[in-house]
């Protein structure tokens, strides 16, 4: 993992991974609502790889894109994708990460001192007759802090 664009996470915190897809936001607003609840910052965090950069991220007209350029258009497109929940959630911080990794060692390692790590059931990839996905899977596996894999609506 790219670990050079990545802040620490706030302590006792809510983890929530987002890849863009309607689970995932599912997810984001479940998380809202624990993090006005218990008065917490909320993290939320996308992964990116070769494949799955955004369109012109990684090159452009013969320039070949920093990690942590990539890194702030990831982050720049997971803020444009969630903040119509952010602004109706005012009282809660929103944290935003972004992170050349796979996506469950992105988000176990980002939870290790959350309160909870909050998932979709199934993200953009893989194969969509399954329950749950691999990254929630693998996240319920290794995350030190409960996970909350938030049903599809």
């Amino acid at each position: 993992m790219n670990d050079s664009s990545l802040m620490p996470v706030p302590i006792g915190s809510i983890v929530v991974g987002h890849d863009g897809s309607r689970d995932s936001t599912h997810a984001l607003e479940v998380a809202f609502v624990f993090a006005n609840k218990l008065g917490v910052d909320i993290v939320v965090a996308r992964s990116w790889s070769i494949d799955t950069a955004p369109h012109g991220a990684l090159y452009s007209q013969g320039y070949v894109s920093s990690f942590e350029e990539v890194n702030e258009k990831v982050r720049a497109l997971l803020a444009a994708e969630t903040a119509v929940i952010a602004s109706q959630n005012p009282t809660v911080t929103l944290h935003l990460r972004a992170a050349l990794a796979h996506p469950a060692q992105l988000l176990t390692e980002l939870s290790a001192s959350a309160v909870m790590l909050v998932v979709g059931p199934r993200g953009l990839g893989g194969f969509a007759g399954l329950l749950i996905g691999s990254v929630s899977s693998q996240c319920v596996q290794l995350a030190t802090c409960p996970v909350l894999v938030v049903p599809t609506r």
